[in-house]
Parts: structure tokens; sequence; C-alpha cells
């Protein structure tokens, strides 16, 4: 385990502010909405700020204070944030992001966590960085999917010395976490998942609830006119890695898009993430030259995991499984069916506020979630 800090080198900075300023447009878009992408006067006024006001360093002096380090795992240095409870019977817990997120979506909920109103229920955080995200190495040979990761997420709380721990999910990190639980050998207290990994049920199709209605509804909208970037993502990581990586308001476009797309934000996702919070995600995307590697998830897992939401499995998940389901995840299936996947789900809730980046956009909800569902099983 070696101590790490984040120090950027002023040139790279300096490099990505001049890269902003001579960027070349293209023209504005025929309509007046977000339907055909970013709008060019958001995503203009966005990246001056971007340029000319927005403190990098300020965001790496808040990371520095939390406890970093990284280790090498089955060939791949992996970086990760270590943030102990003062109170030491708490329950270690490792939480996974997914794309286009990182460490950064927990920052808020850390404290929550780990020094929580009642010492019952406080946590010993451990928060890694994908492989190909941030400042964990990039893979250089394939095979890292989500069933390696989540191999090494068990070799890390091992190496760690947590004998017995919980895991968090959402985006990748729902994958992730649910590898793990097919692979526990007794060490997971329970997992906690944002949403869970389920098929709608067609033998429910005749019976559905108004609530299954509309996720149906919404999955088909969503495939029709939001999976443009998965789609790339899993065919051809690399070719729309050259342009994500050389242009910094290509790359703050392809990122912001979704902060619009999925958080509750009634499509102006300023309303829930502050414009340095956004730009702080993006920044680290650019300054740690991630966006191909990152991308290359999709190529390794998507497929795989798309059959896991769109067709009936006996691949099941027998620990205790806490779910929650956020109105503006997608997609958002339902108890029963996820119970055909998670076979002992122990909590289940569908918070009034939220959505894809429930921990960076409302800490207070995510806490609890975890709170509620892990007193259950510690």
């Amino acid at each position: 385990m070696i101590p790490f800090r984040i120090d950027i080198p002023d040139s790279e900075l300096a490099d990505l502010r001049e890269r902003l300023l001579r960027t070349r447009w293209p023209d504005e878009e025929p309509v007046a909405d977000w339907s055909q992408g970013v709008p060019l006067a958001y995503l203009r006024e966005l990246c001056h700020y971007w340029a000319t006001e927005y403190d990098w360093r300020a965001t790496e002096r808040r990371l520095n204070e939390f406890a970093q380090y990284r280790t090498e795992i089955d060939g791949v240095g992996i970086h990760f944030l270590h943030v102990r409870s003062p109170h030491e019977s708490a329950l270690p817990l490792v939480l996974t992001h997914g794309w286009p997120g990182s460490v950064l979506e927990f920052e808020k909920a850390i404290p929550l966590l780990t020094e929580p109103d009642d010492p019952a229920d406080a946590f010993h955080v451990v928060i890694p960085s994908l492989p190909g995200y941030g400042f964990s190495d990039r893979p250089t040979e394939p095979g890292w999917g989500v069933q390696r990761i989540a191999s090494a997420w068990r070799e890390l709380m091992a190496r760690l010395g947590y004998q017995r721990y919980g895991a968090q999910g959402s985006d990748w990190g729902t994958s992730i976490t649910t590898s793990m639980g097919q692979q526990d050998t007794g060490q997971l207290a329970g997992i906690h998942v944002m949403p869970p990994i389920a098929a709608p049920d067609p033998a429910t199709f005749d019976d559905l609830t108004e609530a299954e209605q509309a996720a149906l509804a919404d999955l088909r909208h969503s495939q029709a006119h939001e999976s443009g970037y998965a789609e790339q993502m899993t065919t051809k990581p690399q070719t729309i890695g050259y342009a994500l990586t050389d242009s910094p308001v290509g790359l703050c476009a392809w990122i912001v898009e979704k902060f619009a797309s999925w958080t509750d934000s009634g499509g102006n996702p300023e309303t829930v993430l502050t414009r340095d919070e956004m730009l702080d995600g993006i920044t680290l995307y650019w300054l740690t030259r991630t966006a191909a590697s990152s991308a290359r998830l999709y190529w390794e897992s998507f497929r795989q995991v798309g059959e896991w939401f769109s067709t009936a499995t006996d691949d099941t998940v027998a620990v205790p499984t806490g779910c929650s389901v956020f109105p503006k995840e997608m997609p958002r299936p339902s108890r029963r069916w996820a119970a055909n996947r998670y076979t002992d789900i122990r909590h289940w809730n569908e918070p009034a506020r939220g959505g894809h980046f429930a921990a960076w956009e409302q800490p207070t909800l995510f806490a609890e979630e975890l709170r509620t569902f892990f007193r259950m099983v510690r």
C-alpha cells in the first residue's frame, strides 16, 4: 500500500486552458432544446467558465485531505481512498462508482458515512477508482470486465485486513457489486445496489403495475434516444477516445449530456450539481487521460450486463441485498422483478428524489439508504 497524493503539473492546467480558448466550435443546433445534444450556447458558457474561473487546485486540495493509496492487483495499479471512521467498531464498506463517475461522486457522503450521529451506523469507507479510471492504471490487455474487477476488490479488502465488510455500487458499481455477491465466500455482510440488475419479468406483463408500465416506457425511450454513447463505447471505444482525449470541449459535451439526462434535475443539471462539481468530474477524466480507457469497460462488459437487464437468468445472488431505486434512475426494476435475481432482499426503497448520481445529487438520502440496509446485516 503506497500513500498517494494528487499533484497535477502546472503545465497540464495551462495546456487545458489553452485548448479551451482555442476551440473550433460547430454551428448552433436548429432546435430549441437538448434533443440534438448539448446546446451550443450552454456549452460555450460552461467552457468559458472552465477556462477562466474554475479552480482545479481547490478540488485537488479537498481530495488530498482524504487518505489515498495505490496498490497493484493482478498487474494493474489501483488507486483508492481509505477513510476510516473514528469509531473502531465501524463496518468496512467498499463503494464502487461507474461511468462517467469517479471517487468524487462520494465526496459529500464520506463524512455522513464515517461520522454519523449514531456510532452504530458508522462505516470505514474504501473507494477505489476503477481500472482505466482516475488515478488507477489503464489496463494494457483485454479482460478487465466486471467479474475481474469484483475479484480485485475482494483482494483489496483482504489486503486492508477486512475479513467481513459490505459492498455498494451504482452504474458499473452495481454490476461489480453484484458480481462480488456471486463470488462471495463468506466475507460479505451484504450488498447494496442502485438499481438492482433485474430484467422485466414476462410473467408479469399481463399484470403490470403503473410503476412497472412507466419503467418499461422510459426504458424504451432511453434505448431509442439516449443510448448512442453506449453503442459507440461498446463497439469502438478507441475511435471515440481520440476525440475525447484531444478536445476538452468534446469531453465536456460527452459527459455533461449525461449529467443533464441522468440527474433528477428537470434537464438542468446545475439545479442538483454545481458548475464546479460537474467540472471536477470532467477535469479528472481530462487530466488523467482516461476517456478511452474508461470507455473500454463498455467493450468488455456492456453486452453481458445488457443481457442481465433484458433477459431472465439463473445467475442469482444469495447474499443479503439492499436495493434503492431513485426516481430518475434508468432502468427502474420493480421489487418482484429484482427478486428473481437477488434472492434475499432485506431492504427495498424508492426515494422521493435523486437520479443516477444519487450519492452526488442527494448525499443525505444516499447515506440514509445505506444506514437503513446495513443495520439489518451488521
